[in-house]
């Protein structure tokens, strides 16, 4: 069971990596793949402490946890908060991709570093 669990996190957060890492080569030109495995375990912690202390508050608390997930990604990356909340946005399509195409040869994992999918 509790490896069952780690498998399930360690590969929902190469899955939020890979996304994060498409999303800034589309939206910054480029990126490696070990900033962006850092930024989605950075983006998970901040993600899950922010929705545990907040994220149960009525529209301020979901704004607030999107919030931190952005500006984690500002830290990481060049640009700015336009930039970085298309990075996000980015990566949150591409993780519905890399879902469905894993999802069509029957995988099925969360995504771990992307908020909201």
């Amino acid at each position: 069971m509790v490896l069952d669990s780690l498998v399930s996190f360690v590969v929902g957060l190469l899955v939020g990596a890979l996304a994060i890492h498409l999303a800034a080569v589309v939206i910054v030109g480029s990126s490696s793949y070990e900033q962006a495995l850092v930024t989605a375990a950075i983006a998970s912690f901040a993600w899950a402490l922010t929705s545990v202390l907040v994220g149960w508050v009525p529209l301020v608390g979901p704004l607030l946890v999107l919030l931190v997930y952005v500006a984690v990604i500002n830290a990481r990356y060049p640009g700015g908060w336009v930039t970085a909340a298309g990075i996000g946005l980015v990566a949150w399509v591409a993780s519905l991709l890399v879902l469905t195409l894993l999802g069509a040869v029957g995988i099925g994992v969360p995504v771990v570093g992307v908020p909201g999918v």
